[in-house]
């Protein structure tokens, strides 16, 4: 994923800690993470189960909650946690400049 390209996708302060938001990007759309411990992480914005946006789940640690059906992530990993989930999310490398919050595409 080294070639991508760095968007900026919201500054550092948009996001509580342990919270997630939505962040769109041309036709796609994105979920961008902020840990207890203060860890930025970004995935697709959609649940793989029934494309449910995560942005209104739930953070707790490192792992987001579907607000569908209850389904988990891993949010550094994207791995799928809890049933009804089976497909991992896809995650994306986040840096942190001059306090604004980037992923790579």
């Amino acid at each position: 994923m080294s070639s991508g390209q760095w968007i900026e996708a919201c500054e550092v302060d948009d996001i509580e800690v342990e919270d997630v938001i939505r962040f769109d990007h041309e036709d796609r759309t994105f979920a961008i993470y902020r840990t207890e411990k203060g860890d930025f992480f970004a995935s697709d914005g959609y649940c793989t189960h029934e494309k449910f946006h995560l942005s209104n789940g739930l953070v707790m640690g490192n792992v987001i909650e579907c607000p569908k059906h209850n389904g988990r992530f891993d949010i550094a990993t994207g791995q799928a946690k809890r049933a009804p989930v089976c497909v991992d999310l896809k995650t994306y490398p986040v840096k942190i400049e001059a306090d604004k919050v980037y992923i790579q595409i």
